[in-house]
């Protein structure tokens, strides 16, 4: 009879029966999600979108706060190229374009919905860590 698995040797035997058939195409799109959406400017977009729907350049710069022009600009045209968000520009003089997200974008913010609420459930327990880790390391 063998030991029962830990939590580490659990994760692990699962993560090597996925890897065994998992398409590597799949693999690098989610590595690349993961490195992009890991994005700081990326994850604010995204939220300053989902929180106030189709807005234009000028003011998700101002509901991000602190991104620059060339950032913002950057960060939309990849998450255009990824299907995240649609540009609509009409045709007015000057030209005003707007962004919104498409499902696909719901559906990350969604999925990254999650991650707020652990940080939420966790925040005093993470704070508590820090501040034996930050004593312990003045010593």
């Amino acid at each position: 009879m063998t030991a029962p698995l830990t939590a580490p040797e659990t994760a692990s035997a699962a993560t090597d029966s996925r890897t065994d058939d998992l398409d590597p195409r799949v693999e690098a799109l989610v590595n690349e999600v993961i490195g992009r959406v890991a994005d700081k400017w990326t994850m604010i977009v995204l939220e300053v979108l989902t929180e106030h729907g189709e807005l234009r350049f000028t003011r998700i710069g101002q509901l991000a706060g602190g991104i620059s022009q060339k950032m913002l600009t950057q960060t939309l045209r990849q998450m255009e190229r990824d299907g995240l968000v649609v540009r609509t520009v009409h045709p007015v003089i000057p030209p005003h374009v707007e962004y919104r997200l498409t499902d696909l974008g719901y559906t990350l913010s969604e999925a990254f919905c999650g991650v707020w609420r652990w940080a939420e459930a966790n925040l005093e327990r993470i704070e508590t860590a820090r501040a034996a880790f930050d004593a312990r390391a003045a010593r």
